[in-house]
Protein backbone atom coordinates (compact mmCIF):
# COMPACT_ATOMS: atom_id res chain seq x y z
CA UNK A 1 0.00 0.00 0.00
CA UNK A 2 1.42 3.39 -1.40
CA UNK A 3 0.44 5.90 1.38
CA UNK A 4 2.95 8.29 0.40
CA UNK A 5 1.17 11.57 -1.50
CA UNK A 6 1.97 12.64 -4.60
CA UNK A 7 4.87 14.91 -4.83
CA UNK A 8 6.01 17.54 -7.94
CA UNK A 9 9.38 18.77 -8.14
CA UNK A 10 8.98 23.02 -8.32
CA UNK A 11 11.64 25.22 -8.24
CA UNK A 12 11.19 29.48 -7.05
CA UNK A 13 13.44 31.84 -6.07
CA UNK A 14 14.37 33.35 -2.45
CA UNK A 15 16.42 35.81 -1.23
CA UNK A 16 19.92 34.59 -0.11
CA UNK A 17 19.51 35.64 3.83
CA UNK A 18 16.46 34.24 3.69
CA UNK A 19 17.81 31.04 2.60
CA UNK A 20 20.60 30.71 5.03
CA UNK A 21 18.35 30.91 7.93
CA UNK A 22 15.74 28.19 6.28
CA UNK A 23 19.34 26.80 6.31
CA UNK A 24 19.87 26.60 9.60
CA UNK A 25 16.58 26.15 10.79
CA UNK A 26 16.55 22.98 9.16
CA UNK A 27 19.87 22.08 10.64
CA UNK A 28 19.14 23.05 13.94
CA UNK A 29 15.84 20.60 13.83
CA UNK A 30 17.66 17.72 11.79
CA UNK A 31 15.37 18.27 8.95
CA UNK A 32 15.50 18.83 5.51
CA UNK A 33 15.42 21.87 3.96
CA UNK A 34 12.46 20.66 1.75
CA UNK A 35 10.87 19.43 4.81
CA UNK A 36 11.09 22.42 6.53
CA UNK A 37 9.86 24.56 3.76
CA UNK A 38 7.05 22.02 3.33
CA UNK A 39 5.50 22.36 6.81
CA UNK A 40 5.61 25.57 7.44
CA UNK A 41 3.86 26.47 3.88
CA UNK A 42 1.48 23.23 4.83
CA UNK A 43 0.73 24.67 8.39
CA UNK A 44 -0.22 28.38 6.70
CA UNK A 45 -2.49 26.77 3.97
CA UNK A 46 -4.27 25.21 6.73
CA UNK A 47 -4.32 27.95 9.65
CA UNK A 48 -7.16 29.47 7.00
CA UNK A 49 -10.61 29.28 9.09
CA UNK A 50 -13.03 27.00 7.48
CA UNK A 51 -16.52 28.12 6.17
CA UNK A 52 -18.02 26.66 9.58
CA UNK A 53 -15.95 28.39 11.64
CA UNK A 54 -16.03 31.82 9.69
CA UNK A 55 -19.72 31.78 9.80
CA UNK A 56 -19.42 31.61 14.14
CA UNK A 57 -16.91 34.22 13.72
CA UNK A 58 -19.24 36.17 11.73
CA UNK A 59 -22.11 35.57 14.14
CA UNK A 60 -19.92 36.52 17.42
CA UNK A 61 -18.80 39.73 15.96
CA UNK A 62 -22.38 41.17 14.68
CA UNK A 63 -24.53 39.39 17.65
CA UNK A 64 -26.24 41.99 20.08
CA UNK A 65 -27.11 38.97 22.21
CA UNK A 66 -23.88 36.90 23.21
CA UNK A 67 -23.78 35.84 26.70
CA UNK A 68 -21.18 36.86 29.26
CA UNK A 69 -19.28 34.64 30.88
CA UNK A 70 -18.98 34.17 35.07
CA UNK A 71 -15.22 33.66 35.77
CA UNK A 72 -16.04 32.53 39.50
CA UNK A 73 -18.49 29.39 38.05
CA UNK A 74 -16.68 28.71 35.50
CA UNK A 75 -12.98 28.57 38.35
CA UNK A 76 -15.45 26.27 40.29
CA UNK A 77 -16.62 23.97 37.37
CA UNK A 78 -12.76 23.43 35.97
CA UNK A 79 -11.58 22.85 39.72
CA UNK A 80 -14.30 20.13 39.33
CA UNK A 81 -13.68 17.96 36.85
Amino acid sequence: MNTASARKQTSFRLNAELLSQLQEEAKRHNRSLNNLVESVLMAFVSARPNKTTLAAMKEAEESDNLETLDMCNFRSFVDSL
